[in-house]
Formats: structure tokens, sequence, C-alpha cells
């Protein structure tokens, strides 16, 4: 329940950013080569996927071109932006907009429906609704942040959400990114990320192909301390390290993102 409450809250908040956009969407720094009016259809096509997965109960990867009502697009899209165009700066669309909270409230309904144990096909080895629920919070929160900085008013994450997503990464997304993007095999490196709003602390080591968190207490290369916030941020490539509080080594601090690319 209380990441369906942030799920909400981050998406309305999206919104909200999006509908500010005004008569020319602005560059998302964050994204390159992306408008807000971009990452609209983005998130917005992600949350129709994610529904489509979930409402359909599919056991396996879903195939778009097989079920035109996957994208659930309107009848009429002239004035949206068009991929092929992208960065789209165009005044944002209000029914694009409308289309987007339509999404994402639809997405809501079906994570208070399900239970978080329901069995669903996610890109994880965790196939469940709860995982999605998990991925697509967060998502929201980076993106919500995307579009806000995009318009020079970025808030933080919620700490206990920015906290959850920092065990997120480690668990999920860098061994995720890591795979898909070809990065170079890790030399045994550890990094200690230290929450300085909370009491939470995690220590992670890159060897080989493999990540995996270690004792707290285990001896690391570099540490890096802030809020959950601005943590979460780091990872997810939207903050520099000049963010942060570095201790120990800082050029393997900066070879991290280069063991583990930001999404």
């Amino acid at each position: 329940m209380e990441r369906i409450l942030h799920f909400r809250r981050e998406v309305r908040a999206f919104e909200a950013a999006a509908r500010r956009a005004g008569r020319a969407a602005p560059l998302v720094p964050s994204c390159p080569g992306w408008s807000v009016s971009d990452l609209v259809v983005h998130l917005g096509s992600v949350h129709r996927g994610v529904a489509h997965i979930i409402g359909h109960r599919l056991a396996g990867p879903p195939d778009p071109s097989a079920d035109p009502s996957f994208a659930g697009l309107p009848a009429d899209t002239r004035d949206w932006p068009r991929p092929e165009y992208a960065p789209n700066r165009g005044p944002l669309p209000g029914s694009l907009a409308d289309w987007f909270a339509e999404g994402a409230a639809a997405l809501e309904a079906l994570f208070r429906a399900r239970g978080p144990d329901e069995p669903a096909w996610t890109w994880s080895r965790e196939q469940t609704t709860g995982f999605w629920l998990r991925v697509q919070t967060i998502e929201a929160a980076v993106h919500r942040w995307d579009a806000e900085n995009a318009l020079g008013t970025p808030g933080p994450v919620d700490a206990a959400l920015a906290a959850d997503a920092v065990g997120h990464s480690f668990e999920v997304m860098a061994p995720w990114s890591r795979a898909r993007s070809a990065a170079p095999p890790g030399a045994g490196e550890r990094y200690r990320f230290r929450r300085t709003d909370g009491d939470d602390v995690w220590t992670v080591c890159l060897d080989g192909d493999t990540v995996r968190t270690t004792p707290d207490g285990a001896p690391c290369d570099a540490e890096a301390s802030g809020t959950a916030s601005d943590l979460m941020l780091f990872l997810w490539g939207r903050l520099p390290a000049d963010r942060l509080t570095v201790t120990g080594d800082r050029a393997a601090l900066d070879r991290y993102t280069t063991l583990v690319p930001p999404v």
C-alpha cells in the first residue's frame, strides 16, 4: 500500500510538471534527445505496456504487434509529438497529458486490485505484480525529477522511496545494466553508500560479472555519503558525484558509472 501511495504521488507530480511545460516543451537534460513531451509519451507508453501484462496475466513477454490495443492510443493524435522527430519542442497537447493521467490511473487500479505476489511476466528473475509496482514507482520518481529538472524546479525523492530504490539498484538494476551494456568486468572494487538522513548503509562489490552486497564493516575503495534521494539520483545518473561527500579513492567512484552504466 505504501508503494501504491508513492506511485500515485509521483505520477501526479509528473503530470503537473508536464502540464507546466508551456508553449515550447523544454529539453530534458538528463534524457538526451528528449523534450518533456517525449518523456510523457515514453512514461505513458510504459504504463500501458505494464498494465497490458498485468491485466492479461501474461506469462511471457508481450507482442505489441499482435494486439492493436497495446498502446492504448486515442483516435486523434495529430498534434502529438512523434518519436522520429525527437526532441519535439512544440506545445505539449492537453490531450497527451490527459492520456497520461488516464493510463497512470488505470495502472494504479490494477496494482490495487492484484496482490503483490500474483504472478506476472517481468524482465527480471522476480515474476510478480509486486515487482512491477516497485519498478514503476521508482521509474515514476526518476522521470518526475527529470521533468521538474527540465523546468528548473527539481524536488527530492521521498526518503523512504529513495532508500528502497538504492537497494533495488544493487539487487536488480546494476546486474541488468551491466548485462545489457557489456560493461567491463569488475576487479573487486568495493563501494560504500551511506545515507545521511537515515541509518542505511550499502556496501557493494563488483567482481567479474557479479554485483554483490557485502557486510557493512568490510573495507572499501570509496565511500559516498548523502541523503537517500541524492544517492538514488546519483545511481540513476541524474546527479554528479560532486553532490555527495566522497572519501577514499575518488577515481574508483568515478569508475562506478563505467562498471554500472546508468539506466
